[in-house]
């Protein structure tokens, strides 16, 4: 799974050791494309053109819908959790995205802050450089 932070790093042609990996592993790893993801990563784009390239290059990995009532109630768990324990999530949707990963074994791909403490302290697998 692909965080829309670097989707979006990707699309805004953004090089650093994320972007490298994601470039490198498009063609050779199964990519999903979670329901959230697609939304947050469109919604940037500005002008219409921008939008269909990138909607098109998206359709082309598998997608897939992340959240149902029993995943958002692990959600709200896994961040009241973290919050108990001193870590502060900003974005619920960072929460979902975490919790769909941990639920689903996925490996996440991410240059967000909010995911640190997913994976020291719930076991989210990411991608180190």
């Amino acid at each position: 799974m692909v965080d829309p932070t670097v989707w979006i790093d990707y699309f805004n042609g953004v090089v650093d050791w994320r972007t490298d990996y994601l470039d490198t592993h498009v063609n050779l790893t199964s990519i999903l494309i979670g329901d959230l993801i697609l939304a947050e990563v469109l919604q940037g784009f500005r002008r219409d053109a921008d939008f269909e390239t990138a909607r098109s290059a998206l359709s082309k990995f598998q997608q897939v819908p992340m959240v149902n009532t029993l995943l958002a109630l692990q959600s709200a768990r896994n961040y009241r959790f973290l919050r108990s324990n001193g870590v502060t999530v900003r974005k619920t949707i960072d929460s979902l995205i975490a919790t769909y990963c941990i639920e689903n074994r996925l490996l996440l791909l991410h240059n967000d802050g909010d995911f640190d403490g997913y994976a020291r302290h719930l076991g989210l697998e990411v991608v180190h450089s």
